[in-house]
């Protein structure tokens, strides 16, 4: 802890300890703080430090979110229209109904199987590791709907992947799997990484060049830390403006079918179904990156 945080400097230094000393805490790595923009706070675990990479799991998500963002505002994705995919565009397919924002909201109503039981069976496993793992966009877009589309909200990592395809088809005229590689992991090297100073950022893809969007993007803590903090700045850093601010407050506003979620993003507001939030001691506005583990 730096000694003048701008913050209860015992106080910050006592809840950092405890991330690693209580035993509910389990295993945490690393913890960076930020306030206006400085680092006021920062540990790790043995065995990792300040460029040790760490795997994002669904924190991803949120960068996959305003990647789409910044191809809306380049006019190469429009946001309440039919999403281009060839398969669901067929005369008499109802997910030719599905508009983006639906997408982005994870209420698609397109059939999908989480986390609930036996990992094998559950179709996030099944595309990332096992039948679906080479044409992971294919698998996620093969579903046929379970409701009707924007009617239910339901958390999906595939809908992250079927996001990262269509900013592959935006970018890519061929389909080729090297190009899609190359051309979507340009446009977030040169239009988000490289401005923001994200030096570490190592992107995952599949065999088809798509980007695994709802996972898998590689980075150091400290490079996480300035990903929020350009989220905070309403997607600005150093007077740019990366993606439009307004697209920033669209990410962290309440989705109509879950108001604790908006556009690839968590909001500390209640919870569809049980009606919990995250932080009760924090503000409604407070938004945040999950990942699997207890990543925030």
């Amino acid at each position: 802890v730096v000694k003048q945080p701008g913050v209860p400097r015992e106080a910050l230094a006592r809840a950092v300890d405890a991330l690693f000393s209580q035993p509910e805490m389990a295993e945490t790595r690393a913890v960076v703080v930020l306030k206006d923009g400085r680092i006021v706070a920062e540990r790790y675990a043995p065995g990792y430090h300040e460029n040790t990479r760490f795997v994002s799991w669904s924190m991803a998500k949120t960068i996959t979110g305003v990647m789409i963002g910044q191809l809306v505002s380049d006019g190469r994705l429009r946001l309440d229209e039919s999403v281009p995919i060839p398969a669901w565009q067929r005369p008499g397919d109802p997910r030719g109904e599905i508009t983006l924002r639906q997408l982005l909201q994870m209420r698609s109503g397109l059939q999908h199987v989480e986390a609930e039981g036996p990992p094998s069976l559950t179709d996030t496993a099944r595309m990332l590791f096992l039948d679906g793992r080479d044409a992971m966009a294919a698998y996620a877009e093969a579903q046929p709907l379970e409701a009707e589309p924007g009617k239910k909200w339901e958390y999906s990592s595939a809908t992250t992947v079927i996001l990262a395809d269509l900013a592959a088809r935006a970018l890519s005229a061929t389909g080729d799997p090297a190009e899609r590689r190359r051309l979507v992991g340009d446009y977030l090297r040169t239009r988000l990484f490289e401005p923001l100073g994200m030096k570490s950022m190592v992107p995952e893809y599949d065999a088809a060049g798509t980007l695994i969007g709802g996972s898998l993007i590689h980075g150091t803590a400290r490079d996480w830390a300035r990903f929020g903090e350009f989220l905070r700045n309403k997607g600005a850093v150093r007077g740019a403006q990366l993606v439009p601010s307004g697209w920033i407050e669209f990410m962290t506003t309440p989705s109509p079918r879950n108001p604790g979620y908006g556009a690839q993003t968590w909001l500390n507001r209640p919870q569809a179904g049980d009606g919990s939030v995250q932080w009760p001691r924090l503000p409604a506005s407070a938004f945040s990156m999950n990942g699997h583990l207890g990543q925030y």
